[in-house]
C-alpha cells in the first residue's frame, strides 16, 4: 500500500446518449466528487463506468505519452455536464460520437459538456485524445508517475490514473480495463490481467493486456522499461507473470527470492481467505526511488528498496493479501482504510507464524507492549484515521491488533470462517468498516460493538493487550519481533509535504 497526504477541491459527474429538456439541462451538471469526506474532488457524480478501453503510445526516451481512451459508461442522473479527473492535454473529447466541449478546472479536473444534455440511464461512449508527459505533470503538489532510467511508472494510493488515463477515479467506480501499449522494440510495458497478446512492425512492438473483473482505478498500474520476465502457474492454475527490471543491480537477487514464491503464498492465502479471485497473478519491480509497494490488481508494484535488506517474502505477502482484502472487496470510501491495512498486515503476522518465526499473538503482544500509554501510536483511529493518518503505521499495526483481539473474543473457528466469508460476501463490490462489524456479528453470534469501539475509534491504549483467555494463552514464549511482520513500506519518504 501506499498513501498520500490530502487532496482538497472538487468537480462532477456523468455520460451521454438519450436527451432532455433544455430546461432541465442548466440543473443537472454532474456532482463535485463522488462524495468521499477524505477527497471531496476524488471521483465525480452521475455517472457509471463499467469498461475503459486505454489505446497508448510511449517513448521511454522522452517520457511522451500519447493515447486514446474510450469509456464505456452510464449515466445515474440527467447530465448536462460530467467530469473526469485527469491531468494530461487533451486535444478531443467524443460523447457517442459527437463532439464535445471540454475545459479544465481545479488540479484534476476535465470538464466535459456533451453537444445535447443526456437523461438518466443513458449508455454512454465517451473518447478522449491526449498527449503529454506526465512525469512534468503535478497536482497538490506531488506525482505518482515514477520515472526510471529506461521508462516510467504509474502506481500510487489513492490517485495515479490521472496521470496516464482519464477516469471516475474513486474505489465506489470499478471496471473491467483493456489496456493496449506500443512502445519501442526492445521495451516492455507491464499492466494488470492477462497478456492477450504481442505484435511489432517498424520498430514498435504492441503489448495488450485484459483485467476481466472489476477493478478499482487505483488499482490499475502501467510500467514500461526492459524488464526480465519470468512465468510459471500456482497450484490451482492461476498463470503467473513476475517482471524484474535489469538495473535493480544489488537488490535484484532478494526481490526474485521473495517475488517468486508469489504462488505459493498465494495459494497458502486462499486457505484463509477462499479462492483466489482473479485469473492473473504476479508482481514487478522496476528501477524506482521510491520506497514503497502497492497492491495493483494481480501485479503489485514493489519498488527495489522493498529488499534492500535482503528477502521480504512478507511484503508479497501483504500485497498478495489485498487481492482479497482491497481489490477483491474494496473501500466505500477512504476512512475505511482498515478494511485493506488491518487485514494484510495481520496476513503478515499469519504467515510469521507458518514460518515458525513468532505466533501472531505474540507479535500482539510485542507491539502493545512497544507503545506506552503516550505514544501517539494510540491517538490514530484505525477505524476512521483521518486523511492525515490514513497510513499511519497505527492503521497497520493496531489494526492488527483489533484482529487479534477479535480472534480471542470468538474464538478460532468463528474468526476463520469471518476471514473467509467476508471477501465472498462483497465479492467484487465495496464495504464498510461497519459492514464488516455486522457480519462479524452475524457469523459469531456476538455483540462486538464494545471491542470495535476499543480497538478502532478510541484515541488512546486499550487496559489490556489483544490476549487470549488465560486458559488457553501460552506464556512460555517472551515476545518476539519476527523480521517477517515489519513491512518496509507505507511511510512518508516519497512525497515532501
Amino acid at each position: 500500500m501506499h498513501r498520500r497526504l490530502i487532496a482538497p477541491g472538487a468537480l462532477a459527474a456523468a455520460s451521454v446518449l438519450l436527451a432532455i429538456p433544455a430546461s432541465a439541462a442548466s440543473l443537472s451538471p454532474g456532482a463535485p466528487g463522488i462524495g468521499d469526506p477524505y477527497y471531496p474532488a476524488y471521483g465525480n457524480g452521475g455517472y457509471d463506468v463499467s469498461h475503459y478501453d486505454l489505446r497508448l503510445k510511449y517513448q521511454p526516451a522522452s517520457d511522451e505519452l500519447e493515447g486514446t481512451a474510450t469509456l464505456l459508461a452510464r449515466t445515474t442522473q440527467d447530465l448536462s455536464r460530467f467530469d473526469l479527473d485527469f491531468l494530461l492535454d487533451v486535444s478531443e473529447v467524443r460523447v457517442n460520437g459527437v463532439k464535445a466541449s471540454f475545459t479544465t478546472s481545479g488540479e484534476h479536473e476535465l470538464e466535459i459538456t456533451p453537444k445535447a444534455p443526456l437523461a438518466k440511464g443513458t449508455a454512454l461512449t465517451v473518447v478522449v485524445r491526449y498527449s503529454g508527459v506526465p512525469s512534468s505533470k503535478q497536482a497538490y503538489g506531488f506525482t505518482s508517475w515514477h520515472r526510471t532510467p529506461d521508462g516510467g511508472v504509474g502506481a500510487n494510493e489513492p490517485e495515479a490514473a490521472w496521470w496516464w488515463f482519464p477516469s471516475n477515479d474513486h474505489p465506489l467506480d470499478k471496471a473491467t480495463y483493456d489496456v493496449s501499449v506500443l512502445v519501442p522494440d526492445g521495451t516492455q510495458a507491464i499492466s494488470n490481467g492477462t497478456l492477450q497478446s504481442t505484435s511489432s512492425r517498424v520498430g514498435w512492438t504492441r503489448f495488450n493486456w485484459r483485467s476481466d473483473k472489476p477493478q478499482a482505478t487505483y488499482l490499475a498500474t502501467l510500467a514500461v522499461g526492459k524488464f526480465d520476465i519470468t512465468t510459471g502457474r500456482t497450484e490451482s492454475g492461476i498463470p503467473v507473470v513476475n517482471a524484474y527490471s535489469k538495473d535493480l543491480g544489488a537488490n535484484d537477487g532478494a526481490a526474485r527470492a521473495s517475488i517468486e514464491r508469489t504462488g505459493e503464498v498465494a495459494d497458502w492465502l486462499s486457505g484463509y481467505f477462499g479462492p483466489y479471485p482473479f485469473n492473473a497473478l504476479g508482481g514487478y519491480v522496476p528501477n524506482t526511488t521510491t520506497g514503497y509497494a502497492l497492491e495493483t490488481q494481480t501485479r503489485p508494484f514493489y519498488s527495489p528498496r522493498q529488499f534492500a535488506n535482503g528477502s521480504n517474502t512478507s511484503v508479497v505477502v501483504h500485497e498478495l493479501a489485498h487481492q482479497w482484502y482491497g481489490d477483491l472487496v474494496s473501500v466505500a470510501g477512504w476512512k475505511d482504510i482498515w478494511i485493506n491495512e488491518g487485514f494484510a498486515r495481520y496476513a503478515q503476522w499469519l504467515w510469521s507464524e507458518h514460518e515458525d518465526e513468532g505466533t501472531a499473538q505474540e507479535i500482539a503482544d510485542y507491539v502493545y507492549a512497544s507503545h506506552p500509554a503516550d505514544d501517539p501510536f494510540w491517538t490514530v483511529k484505525p477505524g476512521d484515521p483521518g486523511p492525515e493518518n490514513q497510513f499511519d503505521i497505527a492503521v497497520y499495526d493496531r489494526g492488527a491488533l483489533a484482529l487479534q483481539a477479535l480472534r480471542n473474543e470468538i474464538g478460532d473457528d468463528a474468526f476463520f470462517a469471518v476471514l473467509k466469508g467476508w471477501p465472498q460476501k462483497y465479492a467484487y463490490g465495496n464495504a464498510t468498516v461497519a459492514d464488516f462489524r455486522t457480519y462479524a456479528e452475524e457469523v459469531s453470534g456476538r455483540s462486538l460493538s464494545a471491542l470495535f469501539d476499543t480497538w478502532l475509534f478510541q484515541p488512546s491504549k486499550p487496559a489490556v493487550p489483544a490476549a487470549a483467555p488465560a486458559a488457553v494463552r501460552s506464556t512460555s514464549v517472551a515476545p518476539v519481533q519476527p523480521k517477517s511482520w515489519k513491512k518496509i513500506a507505507a511511510t512518508n519518504d516519497v512525497h515532501e509535504h
